[in-house]
């Protein structure tokens, strides 16, 4: 593959080496961050007065990086703390410069401007907000949609300094900037290029003028400056909690995410003040169908050529090796995609959290209903297939307004980088809004009707007969689709119910009238309604026993209840089949037929059809995420009457469990106990611990080899630090018989 990333122009800095002086400002002396940087050596001197009173002299440039990092709440970026850092600003906020010349500055005589140019652009121009002329002034005046720049009086800065605040407009273009001073005194003047030392502006969701602005600022914590968070995998009936390292400020996120913008999806940049326009290509971006983009989807069990998705535990790895291989990175699945969105997004300004919705829906057809043909086993036909349900998808939201729909009012909207189908020709969803998902308004721009039925479509059972016979309507459930939709609660390491944003209450009167309204909106509609008796005397419910490690054994039954006045026969298979978290069916683990005669006398009226699996039944078949699909196909003898039912039943992992020996403080080494107890009857080969945090360089393999059966195994590690507050650190176990063995551990440094 070629280097089309262009990844050595993108990456080359360009810092003036061996340049840096020492601020005479008293803020500097203070501070050891500030950092100086000299212009001289880049001086173009257009005139030159004999008189020796001539523009001034602009000998070097204070980028205040402490000041600044502190203000625009991007003091914890990595390139904002090498040796020869870059700025990092948010737009909408005033940015600090000391202006050091050879003589005193006079207000009255001297004109300063600064010239503004996004390093990206080749051709720049006033007219597509690629390039600006910011005169300074002595007032501060509205920065809103302008550049503006005037002089600080009250700071206290040394002889012939100069303290500026420059604002970039609140709907600047996010990406790297450069600029050259030009200085006049009457008909001469001098330029001096500062374009060896770019920076950074992003968004800003603390500027109450910028789309993606959140008032409170806890959200802003929880949504743009956390760097460890919690998603949501397994079933409905057994979920998952799993730790994601997001860290955003870690080395080379930044850049990437501006590569992914600007150089994978090749975002027009005078779209890249759009936060709307900006996550739609993001989430282009990260996927990688086409050979561009960050990660390969796989959702087989053959992981070779690659790690198994299961085995990430953060968004770092991922994008530096994409960095390093300039290749997408093998393999991902939902929740991967979202984590490294998630990076991405929080990384360029724009607030974002991952999202969780258990039953979610892929409706190919865009009917609005997800259909399932069933044979006379019971058993779903595949190949007729087309339309899923996955045991649990997760996506992203972003925050901002849209007012490409007349919404100025900020709001969670939906974006998703798992590459499912085509949106304008790329595999890529929204910005969609989640209070039009919760109305019905299907036809909102992005891919509203997709996303509505993810959350909301009616879930069909047909029986099938063959290609030249009729289909029978078994079953219609209109509550088998986002069963729960939930993200991280903010400031705890707990789960928000947010299910109320995007749907009304199932089968209320709200939640109906919108289904009906979005059936009217939808041209690609199809109903197709066959008579199944009318029969609510036998009643079946699922038994499953709850909370089972894997390893140990389970039951599996269908309880028959009789409500009639009379007996009745019942016919009914029970399968056990395991299926992938996207819905898919893998092997039959088993199958049973069974006749029973369901009295009708109270106390006698109910039966039981049950299985009991060992994991020696289940163990060779099971996948790597552990679930299993429950159905059960049944008819009452002497009637028209049918049955068809389905549920998920997940056997859980073991946690991992920590211990910490000491009391974390900066700079100082810890060891860290790591333990997990092998629950499968049968010996763990070629185990494995991996460790990530952000207190970590890098993500830690620790080997252990054989695991013996009911046996644990303890390991330890040591690591430093690096910044004080609260920290997490995750852990995944991973081996030939077992993987997806996880916890995390919460400190305080």
């Amino acid at each position: 593959m070629t280097d089309c990333f262009g990844l050595c122009r993108l990456f080359d800095r360009r810092h003036s080496n061996g340049k840096m002086g020492a601020d005479s400002s008293k803020e500097s002396k203070d501070n050891l961050n500030y950092v100086v940087v000299p212009t001289g050596n880049n001086m173009v001197r257009r005139s030159v007065n004999p008189s020796g009173q001539g523009p001034l002299n602009l000998e070097w440039i204070n980028y205040c990086f402490t000041k600044n990092g502190q203000k625009h709440r991007s003091d914890s970026y990595y390139c904002m703390n090498e040796r020869n850092p870059t700025l990092v600003v948010r737009r909408g906020l005033p940015i600090c410069f000391y202006l050091k010349f050879d003589r005193e500055f006079d207000m009255a005589t001297d004109y300063v401007s600064f010239m503004f140019k996004l390093t990206e652009a080749g051709d720049t121009s006033f007219g597509n907000n690629t390039q600006a002329v910011v005169p300074l002034k002595k007032n501060p005046t509205n920065g809103n949609g302008h550049w503006s720049a005037y002089v600080m009086h009250t700071d206290d800065v040394g002889p012939n300094m100069v303290s500026v605040r420059i604002t970039p407009p609140n709907n600047c273009i996010v990406g790297q900037w450069e600029f050259d001073v030009d200085t006049r005194l009457g008909q001469e003047a001098a330029l001096f290029s500062a374009r060896g030392n770019p920076f950074y502006i992003l968004f800003n969701p603390w500027c109450p003028t910028d789309e993606v602005y959140i008032r409170d600022e806890k959200l802003r914590e929880e949504y743009v400056l956390c760097e460890e968070g919690l998603m949501w995998r397994g079933s409905h009936s057994r979920q998952k909690k799993v730790m994601w390292t997001f860290g955003q400020f870690q080395k080379n996120m930044l850049e990437i995410s501006f590569l992914l913008l600007l150089k994978i999806r090749r975002l027009a940049l005078i779209h890249c003040s759009d936060p709307v326009k900006v996550s739609r290509n993001l989430s282009a971006a990260v996927n990688a169908p086409d050979e561009l983009g960050v990660i390969v989807g796989n959702w087989t069990e053959d992981f070779s050529g690659g790690n198994p998705p299961i085995n990430w535990l953060g968004s770092a790895d991922i994008l530096n090796q994409f960095l390093k291989t300039k290749k997408p990175v093998k393999y991902g699945q939902c929740w991967v995609y979202a984590g490294v969105l998630t990076t991405v997004c929080r990384a360029i300004g724009i607030p974002c959290r991952p999202v969780t919705a258990y039953c979610a829906a892929h409706d190919t057809q865009n009917s609005l209903t997800i259909d399932y043909m069933v044979d006379e086993n019971g058993k779903i036909l595949e190949e007729l297939q087309s339309d899923s349900i996955w045991n649990y998808h997760v996506w992203n939201e972003v925050w901002m307004a849209r007012p490409d729909l007349n919404v100025l009012d900020r709001s969670w909207q939906v974006i998703d980088a798992t590459p499912q189908e085509l949106s304008e020709g790329q595999y890529k969803c929204g910005p969609s809004s989640v209070t039009a998902v919760k109305n019905g308004d299907i036809r909102a721009p992005y891919d509203t009707a997709f996303v509505y039925s993810e959350v909301n479509a009616d879930k069909v059972y047909w029986r099938y007969y063959g290609p030249s016979q009729p289909t029978k309507l078994l079953r219609k459930d209109t509550e088998a689709i986002g069963k729960l939709i939930c993200t991280k609660a903010v400031g705890k390491w707990e789960q928000e119910n947010i299910t109320d944003n995007y749907k009304y209450p199932e089968n209320s009167k709200e939640e109906r009238l919108t289904m009906h309204s979005a059936l009217k909106q939808n041209n690609s509609v199809f109903s197709r309604y066959y008579l199944n008796e009318d029969f609510n005397e036998i009643k079946f419910d699922f038994e499953l026993v709850d909370d089972i490690i894997v390893g140990e054994n389970f039951r599996v039954a269908v309880k028959i209840t009789n409500k009639g006045h009379k007996d009745y026969t019942v016919n009914v298979i029970l399968r056990v089949d395991t299926v992938d978290y996207t819905g898919k069916n893998g092997s039959l683990v088993t199958k049973i037929e069974e006749q029973k005669v369901v009295l009708h006398d109270p106390g006698l009226n109910v039966e039981y059809v049950q299985t009991a699996l060992t994991y020696f039944d289940y163990g060779k078949d099971v996948k790597s995420q552990n679930v299993f699909n429950i159905s059960c196909l049944a008819s009452v003898v002497d009637t028209d009457y049918e049955y068809f039912g389905q549920d998920d039943f997940r056997v859980r992992k073991p946690d991992i469990e920590f211990e910490m020996i000491e009391k974390p403080t900066m700079s100082q080494e810890i060891k860290v106990n790591v333990k997990f107890r092998n629950p499968l009857p049968v010996a763990l080969k070629d185990g494995k611990f991996l460790i990530a945090g952000s207190s970590l360089p890098k993500t830690l393999e620790l080997k252990v080899g054989k695991v013996s059966a009911k046996k644990t195994i303890n390991v330890s590690f040591k690591f430093v630090p690096q910044f004080t507050g609260k920290q997490v650190i995750s852990a995944k176990f991973t081996s030939k018989q077992l993987q997806d063995v996880d916890g995390y551990l919460q400190f305080m440094v």
